[in-house]
């Protein structure tokens, strides 16, 4: 099997506390997260030059070019969320947690990602909290240009 190694910005998204909310109500969470991906996530997820490599259930793994790229987009997408969940009762609330790394990565012959860049991405998108954006200090304290972005070293 074919591999190229190379680097890129990993952004990892998971929508908080999805067990409970598909628990609570399967039919309309499933609904209201695929409108959110088809109305705001994936068309900003294109504007900003980023290919969605993969989603199991309601994680996303998303490759970009540059780690601007990556932030703006998810700058965006947090900021449309906090406006799509204005009125929405806090335990219905759709909010991800986001990790965003710049690093090594090997891409197999399918697209897929995997490696370091994926895994600290991951890590970070577990450390965030709800509604956050995550990355290392140097990377995402450069790229971002508003204040959703906080940094963990």
């Amino acid at each position: 099997m074919s591999e190229t190694r190379k680097i890129a910005a990993i952004l990892v998204a998971d929508v908080v506390g999805y067990s409970r909310l598909a628990s609570a109500d399967e039919d309309r969470t499933l609904s209201r997260l695929r409108a959110l991906r088809s109305d705001l996530i994936d068309p900003t997820i294109a504007v900003h030059h980023g290919r969605i490599v993969k989603r199991t259930g309601d994680c996303s793994l998303i490759e970009f070019r540059s780690v601007v790229d990556a932030v703006r987009c998810a700058i965006e997408v947090q900021n449309g969320l906090v406006e799509r969940n204005a009125g929405v009762p806090a335990e219905r609330r759709i909010e991800f947690r986001v990790g965003i790394h710049l690093g090594d990565v090997v891409e197999e012959a399918d697209g897929d990602l995997m490696g370091d860049g994926v895994n600290i991405a991951a890590r970070l998108e577990g450390i965030c909290a709800p509604g956050a954006i995550c990355g290392c200090l140097g990377e995402v304290a450069k790229a971002s240009s508003a204040g959703r972005a906080s940094t963990n070293s």
